[in-house]
């Protein structure tokens, strides 16, 4: 990464914010314009793209991206290996205002925020948004684009406005094929899975 310097294994772009106050675990990479607020924790070997915002408290976990211009709020948290796409939002506020009743300008103490929890492993497409204080589980999959306003199973393929479940994805990301009696199969890895009631786990090989 060209004029960046490198400091305890993290390496941060000299446009960046990054609060003295964060904890940011080791190769975790930090880009221009991006902006890390106070007692925010990134997870080790992270990447955090030109202008994301991640705010404070946010807890990200390991091997996590953050592609251009992702807004995560707090209290989000994400876990190990997820990837929320560009001008992606997980969102905090859920009756937004920025006046109370009574015209006065609202502060901290006028609201409560809710966090986003996206599971290990799952991908938020481009400009997707996800309307606290929604679950994303394991693995899933919301395409670029959809609001997510509903928690969403592990292993979901989620589209639309609002986002609604068109099928499975397995750890490579690409959709399940039926194989009958329930059962999944990834076309790229041979993986199986397994669907009862609407829930799908991994077959034990």
């Amino acid at each position: 990464m060209t004029d960046i310097p490198a400091r305890d294994g993290v390496t941060v772009a000299p446009t960046a914010d990054v609060d003295d106050r964060a904890a940011i675990g080791p190769g975790t990479r930090v880009w221009h314009l991006a902006q890390i607020r106070e007692d925010a924790t990134l997870g080790s070997n992270c990447n955090i793209g030109r202008g994301a915002y991640v705010g404070p408290g946010v807890t990200i976990g390991d091997n996590v991206k953050l592609q251009n211009h992702a807004l995560v709020y707090e209290p989000a948290r994400l876990g190990d290996g997820v990837f929320i796409g560009p001008a992606a939002v997980l969102t905090n506020d859920e009756y937004p205002r920025a006046v109370t009743p009574d015209g006065r300008l609202k502060t901290g103490d006028d609201w409560h925020a809710v966090g986003v929890t996206i599971g290990e492993g799952a991908a938020i497409g481009a400009r997707a948004v996800c309307v606290a204080p929604v679950t994303v589980g394991r693995w899933a999959l919301v395409a670029a684009g959809a609001v997510v306003a509903k928690d969403v199973p592990d292993f979901a393929l989620v589209v639309g406005v609002p986002a609604k479940r068109v099928g499975w994805v397995g750890r490579a990301g690409r959709p399940l094929t039926a194989k009958g009696d329930g059962v999944w199969g990834c076309p790229e890895t041979g993986a199986e899975y397994v669907e009862v009631d609407g829930v799908l786990t991994e077959r034990l090989a």
